[in-house]
């Protein structure tokens, strides 16, 4: 959440930054709220105080002096129970009000109304061609027998699949090639040479998350709504996870951490789900939108003064990561209106699938400033005993579904085989995928 003295001191700005995110939120009640949250609750504190000497004072009296004293302790405790009520109404109110409140977008980013207003940052990487017509994923997975969402569909129901064969022996590639890069400072070292950025090469360290989580912690997170995509469980007050960052960031939550110890970064490897609730009939064949689905995630906290920075690595690490596979790719910058609320700036990687002869979305980079952190309660003390709220990133390194599709793809063969990307092939053990004989 924003900082509510942040508020009272730029409301416009706030009001601005919700209107660009199509965000509904009364900033005018809000603060109406606040002022009389903080009348009620300087008089419930005048009230306490006057308890107190009270107390002290018939500790003391005896006889009828005390019993009349007893008498006007009753009321004062009356009147103390009506403030409180009064209180605990308008802190709901205000709490509600505070956690609607979307993150302000960075300077930087474009103002629009929805994904056809992003802007291309940069491209690299050449299309392919091909001297044939090239194949969706999904053809190219069912002929050689490495997807199967038919038997999927009766076991599981829409929206899932069964990976086979050499595909699942591609996606642990994948994992193994991102987890060896992140864990090294000298790759890392690299990256930031390369990008001529100005950051720690501080490792990432590995985690496997649960992948469920308390729903109050993913509201924490700000992540929990829209609730029609999680998979809920009333009974526990429980949800899916939907990527690992959603278990990664409460990793310190109500936590107070040495300035000396940032930036801490994991990369956390886990099964995500998403009901897809708002996408019936789209993108339905193959598993580009799965309810199941696995994500490398990586998650950072640092200093304010680093965060821009922070999300700039994850950028460059996204970046690597591609070029390494030699697929092609577009850096797009999103606008507020195609944002997430919690995030203050946020980059896409839209990679060129050619058998749907378009970029899709394949990677995410989201930046948080202290939204999530105020939230989490998340702080940092600095050598001179500051406290404030760490800042937080969270990015894709791959999700693995769209990253296999993206392979799949751009190194289909005229006969119908894939050749797997120089870069994972003494992970697969081998440089073509073909229908078992």
């Amino acid at each position: 959440m924003l900082d509510i003295h942040f508020i009272r001191e730029n409301a416009d700005l706030v009001k601005e930054g919700a209107r660009k995110k199509n965000v509904e939120i009364d900033i005018d009640r809000l603060l109406v709220v606040d002022e009389e949250r903080k009348t009620y609750l300087q008089q419930i504190e005048e009230k306490r105080a006057e308890q107190n000497r009270a107390s002290k004072t018939i500790a003391l009296a005896k006889g009828d002096e005390k019993d009349k004293l007893l008498e006007a302790m009753r009321h004062l405790k009356g009147g103390m129970s009506e403030l409180q009520e009064k209180f605990d109404a308008l802190d709901l109110e205000w709490s509600k009000l505070m956690l609607a409140v979307p993150n302000l977008p960075s300077p930087d980013t474009p103002e629009g109304r929805d994904e056809d207003e992003n802007v291309v940052v940069r491209s690299w990487g050449e299309k392919p061609q091909f001297s044939f017509t090239p194949k969706p994923h999904w053809e190219l997975g069912e002929s050689l027998g490495i997807i199967n969402t038919e038997k999927a569909g009766e076991v599981s129901g829409a929206r899932f699949a069964y990976l086979m064969g050499d595909l699942v022996l591609l996606q642990f590639a994948l994992v193994d090639l991102v987890m060896k890069t992140l864990t090294s400072r000298e790759t890392l070292s690299k990256i930031i040479e390369k990008a001529g950025l100005d950051v720690d090469p501080k490792p990432f360290v590995p985690v496997v998350p649960p992948v469920i989580m308390r729903a109050d912690v993913m509201g924490r997170m700000a992540r929990l709504q829209p609730i029609d995509e999680r998979y809920y469980f009333e009974k526990d007050d429980a949800v899916f996870i939907g990527s690992a960052e959603h278990t990664m960031g409460p990793l310190h939550m109500n936590e107070m951490i040495d300035e000396a110890a940032l930036p801490i970064r994991y990369i956390g490897y886990s099964t995500s789900f998403r009901r897809e609730a708002g996408a019936a009939g789209k993108d339905t064949r193959g598993i580009l939108r799965q309810h199941q689905f696995d994500k490398l995630e990586m998650e950072s906290f640092a200093r304010p003064e680093d965060g821009y920075r922070e999300q700039e690595l994850f950028v460059a690490i996204q970046e690597h990561l591609m070029q390494a596979l030699k697929l092609p790719y577009q850096v797009m910058l999103i606008c507020t209106g195609d944002m997430g609320k919690p995030d203050h700036r946020q980059f896409d990687i839209n990679t060129w699938m050619p058998g749907q002869d378009t970029y899709r979305e394949t990677q995410t980079s989201d930046y948080m400033g202290g939204y999530q952190a105020r939230r989490l309660n998340t702080r940092v003390r600095s050598v001179e005993g500051d406290l404030t709220h760490v800042h937080m990133n969270d990015a894709t390194a791959f999700a693995i579904g769209r990253t296999l599709i993206a392979i799949m793809e751009n190194y289909q063969q005229e006969d119908g085989s894939i050749r797997i990307p120089e870069v994972l092939v003494p992970y697969v053990g081998k440089e073509v995928i073909r229908r078992p004989a």
